[in-house]
């Protein structure tokens, strides 16, 4: 069994709050669930104890057995007396694969039915990874797009975007009233491949600003990576990042076979 101060950061464990809208029991289960759900707490691995995540994230026992209850009442682990409680859960990473069409479809109706603030527009020099990524040489820019989109008041996702090949010029208003996508086309710029990477990750100081939430809260981390037909070979033109307040926001697929 791993040892609670190695399975989450400081900020983890000093994250949990009786400020939040969430209750503690609550609060704990995301922890516990985003790491069995990500691979870190693998399948077969032994839990924490009641009393070890009470004394590592300064709850009760009351608070941390009813986190474990709805862990296993999630068929994520199972409890045994006497032999603890073990994940049961198995990670498997594999692509999921969907119409574009209908997703992007979805994407911008979700821009429609949200307000956005605009942080940042600006053409930068990207940082070496992203650079590479996009196919771009030392000193070629790209539209660094920051944004925080709320619903009814309560900011529920926080995007941060690196987009190469767009034709003239963009500003931040556009994006504060249109969605992304339209401007993109508007532009030149039409996806025909996507690939998506759902995570989660702990809140940094700048992603806990705009969603209103702790340093080290959980929240649902997707990368997005699309892809324009260019002389007849699709090249990567768009990285988005998203994190999203768990909370606020929940990622729903309904996906068909071919023949339905």
């Amino acid at each position: 069994m791993e040892a609670v101060n190695t399975l989450f950061s400081k900020q983890q464990l000093e994250s949990l709050s009786e400020e939040s809208h969430a209750p503690l029991y609550y609060q704990l289960y995301a922890l516990l669930k985003n790491a069995i759900l990500n691979g870190t707490l693998e399948h077969g691995n032994q839990m924490p104890t009641e009393l070890q995540l009470a004394e590592a994230f300064g709850v009760s026992r009351i608070t941390a057995k009813r986190a474990m209850d709805e862990l296993a009442a999630e068929n994520l682990v199972e409890r045994r007396r006497g032999k603890g409680t073990h994940v049961i859960y198995e990670y498997k990473q594999q692509p999921v694969k969907a119409p574009l069409v209908g997703m992007l479809q979805e994407i911008e109706s979700m821009a429609r039915h949200s307000d956005v603030k605009v942080r940042s527009c600006e053409l930068l020099q990207p940082p070496a990874e992203i650079r590479e990524e996009l196919g771009l040489e030392a000193g070629e820019t790209a539209l660094l797009l920051e944004r925080t989109r709320s619903r009814d008041g309560a900011p529920f996702g926080y995007y941060v975007s690196w987009t190469s090949g767009l034709e003239g010029k963009v500003t931040a208003r556009q994006f504060s009233t249109t969605p992304r996508l339209e401007i993109f086309r508007k532009h030149g710029l039409e996806f025909a491949h996507v690939t998506q990477t759902l995570s989660a990750e702990a809140a940094d100081a700048e992603s806990a600003r705009e969603l209103q939430t702790a340093v080290g809260a959980p929240l649902l981390s997707l990368t997005r990576r699309s892809y324009s037909k260019i002389d007849g070979k699709e090249q990567l033109v768009d990285i988005l990042h998203v994190l999203y307040h768990p909370d606020r926001f929940q990622y729903q697929m309904d996906l068909k076979g071919a023949d339905s």
